[in-house]
């Protein structure tokens, strides 16, 4: 956004419902959809619903072979893409879809129905038609037809990602199709890969995706509607909104929580931002740091389990793992991130003077604790998961029926204060409108991540038939060998892939980013030496922080959007204060008992209590003021105190807790002197 385009934007209250679609529509393209009105809008909303109710029961009780159930999901993502989704983000004419966005609509979802309906008869003909023989016409044709369905299919979900998804990931999967094809690969055999196998389209992200992913996405939407976003906003106010510069450590708790449930980073700043932003603003923070601390805490979300993004489900395939064990190991680094950027903002909020919000502007306790029925889904599911009491599709389902149940009191209230005759009548009518714009949602969201999720099919699958990933690892090890030091080589190993990471993470989704890097730069680390869980985590961690770091940070946007900020300083601003995200990984890649791999209790406090003090001396050298404003000896001094904090060593560990306690000590002294002077 553009200085003028900023200061054009209409002074309306942030938070209304116009303002917060007009930023959504604009960094987000999951909301950049058609506009329905009428008949047409309940035709779109039906098939919708109806995808819903179908994933729910594919997951649960279809006995389909895999390819049949895929395809079938493919085709119904395909028709519903293109009703939702428009060519150009900028279209609005509400019940318009043009001739050839029907025509794609129908030749890509027939592509996969085709495949679906003759799975059985093609399979003999899929595993020889690679190799076309020219002396049989026959083989010929049938082969040719093939190709051409794939390369149809393959094109149609191409365009719907660049609507829905947007342009960063396809200029990965084109770089690698290019690169494919000039390592000597055929075009009918790339086509049959992608297309046909299960190393493309079809591949792990996908099957993740109509297994597990779509129906949780469903319980998020149900979830959201039960009012849980506000109850959190709620806490957070009553934890921490009375503090010194509480409004924004209010958006560090209230997104921290947000984020739990939450497969948007820019979905989570625009909602609990909308909230926090103007708040912080009252209380005296800068745009630019109003917004920054959005749009970190939100992307930070997408680290906290349970859901991680949706990435959890992904990354216990990839580790060959259960989901329970991703989201326990999940928990200690997230909450060191939000930790790192709480010290910032308490900080800066000391550095201001400023206050707190007063104790009666806030949420009463007593009444938010009328409300904490809403988390009975949450506990629920995270307890069947964690305990094997029953599948994942299975515990999502359960906590579906369970948040409709928790809905209930909401809608009957609602229902008899607005009705005082009848009220019961009006309340079904109310639940039945409640359970149908969830599964609408629900269906709606399984879109991007889908689209998104093939897409990263893709690229695993060029990486595989090429063997991309053992040529990176090579050169990666390769030019690792010319280090003599072993750590300092790991060091440049992992500072390299962190490179990587941001730049194929950006504007690129939670799930499909992961997927990506977890096939290109997670076997690089293992082949390394760093296990095989800290590796993905690592990955996935500097995946998810391009989000906030410029030029494309996407979170960022979205937060300047809503505080009117500059965008540029926002991005750079919420880097700072996610330095966190920065400093974590690299910890437990050199130490992986903070993802409480191969440890102990003792081993486990002593990482919390050195990581905490380290993320606090880094913080306070970014801020620059501690009691009183640092010079930059000091400043440098702590934050090499902070960083020594971090690296798993007991020497290290002496060396900065004396660095970090002697600045403090020092400075608390001078400050004290100077104001007794």
């Amino acid at each position: 956004m553009s200085e003028k385009e900023r200061k054009d934007l209409p002074d309306i209250e942030i938070g209304t419902a116009a303002d917060m679609d007009e930023v959504m529509r604009k960094y987000d393209r999951e909301s950049a959809t058609r506009i329905w009105e009428g008949k047409p809008k309940l035709a779109v909303q039906v098939v919708s619903v109806l995808f819903s109710l179908y994933c729910i029961w594919s997951t649960l009780w279809s006995t389909s072979d895999l390819p049949i159930r895929l395809t079938a999901f493919l085709g119904l993502i395909t028709i519903m893409g293109y009703l939702n989704y428009p060519a150009r983000k900028g279209h609005v004419t509400p019940n318009a879809m043009p001739w050839y966005d029907v025509a794609i609509m129908i030749l890509g979802a027939g592509s996969f129905f085709y495949y679906c309906l003759n799975y059985k008869n093609l399979v003999m003909v899929i595993t020889s038609a690679a190799k076309i023989d020219p002396a049989n016409p026959d083989a010929v044709a049938g082969a040719w037809f093939y190709l051409v369905l794939g390369v149809v299919g393959i094109l149609c979900l191409a365009e719907l990602c660049r609507r829905c998804v947007g342009l960063p990931i396809l200029f990965v999967v084109g770089a690698l199709l290019i690169y494919t094809f000039a390592s000597g690969q055929s075009l009918p055999r790339v086509v049959y890969t992608l297309f046909f196998g299960t190393s493309g389209v079809m591949a792990t992200p996908i099957q993740v995706c109509a297994k597990f992913i779509a129906v949780f996405i469903v319980f998020g939407a149900f979830l959201e509607r039960t009012g849980i976003s506000s109850f959190f906003i709620d806490l957070a106010n009553c934890a921490a909104g009375s503090t010194s510069g509480g409004p924004a450590k209010v958006a560090v708790i209230s997104s921290a929580l947000c984020g739990m449930v939450s497969g948007s980073s820019v979905g989570n700043t625009v909602t609990t931002g909308s909230v926090t932003i103007p708040m912080m603003k009252k209380t005296g923070y800068k745009s630019e740091f109003a917004a920054a601390v959005e749009a970190a805490a939100s992307t930070g979300g997408q680290i906290m389990p349970p859901i991680m993004g949706a990435a959890a489900f992904l990354m216990a395939q990839y580790m060959s793992t259960t989901y329970a064990t991703v989201a326990l190991k999940a928990i200690l680094p997230a909450l060191l991130y939000f930790t790192g950027i709480f010290l910032s903002v308490h900080l800066e909020a000391k550095r201001l003077g400023l206050q707190g919000i007063p104790r009666s502007q806030l949420p009463k306790f007593k009444l938010l604790i009328r409300s904490i029925y809403l988390l009975l889904p949450l506990v629920v599911l995270v307890w069947l998961v964690s305990t094997g009491a029953r599948t994942l599709q299975f515990s999502a389902a359960i906590a579906i029926v369970l948040t409709i149940l928790v809905s209930l009191p909401g809608i009957f209230k609602g229902s008899r204060v607005q009705h005082s005759e009848g009220f019961a009548a009006h309340a079904v009518k109310d639940l039945g409108a409640m359970i149908a714009s969830s599964l609408e949602a629900g269906g709606r969201g399984c879109i991007t991540v889908a689209v998104a999720c093939s897409m990263a099919g893709m690229v695993a699958g060029c990486i595989t038939v090429t063997g991309l990933a053992s040529k990176l690892v090579n050169a990666v090890v390769n030019v690792s060998r010319m280090i003599p030091n072993e750590s300092l080589a790991m060091f440049i190993a992992l500072f390299l892939t962190m490179l990587c990471c941001i730049v194929l993470g950006m504007g690129v989704p939670t799930t499909a980013n992961y997927c990506i890097m977890a096939s290109t730069c997670a076997p690089i680390l293992i082949t390394l030496g760093i296990g095989k869980i800290p590796a993905h985590f690592f990955v996935f961690y500097f995946g998810i922080v391009a989000d906030i770091t410029p030029p494309v940070a996407l979170a960022a946007y979205a937060g300047s959007a809503i505080a009117k900020s500059n965008p540029m300083k926002t991005g750079i601003t919420a880097t700072k204060l996610a330095i966190a995200a920065f400093i974590v990984p690299y910890i437990f890649a050199f130490n992986p008992a903070m993802l409480l791999v191969d440890t102990n209790p003792l081993q486990v406090v002593q990482i919390v209590i050195t990581s905490l003090v380290g993320l606090f001396g880094v913080a306070a050298a970014l801020n620059g003021t501690l009691f009183r404003k640092m010079n930059p000896l000091l400043r440098i001094v702590i934050a090499a105190g902070g960083l020594c904090m971090m690296f798993p060593d007991t020497l290290t560990d002496f060396v900065g807790l004396a660095a970090v306690a002697g600045v403090c000590l020092f400075e608390y002294f001078s400050a004290k002197k100077t104001k007794a002077a």
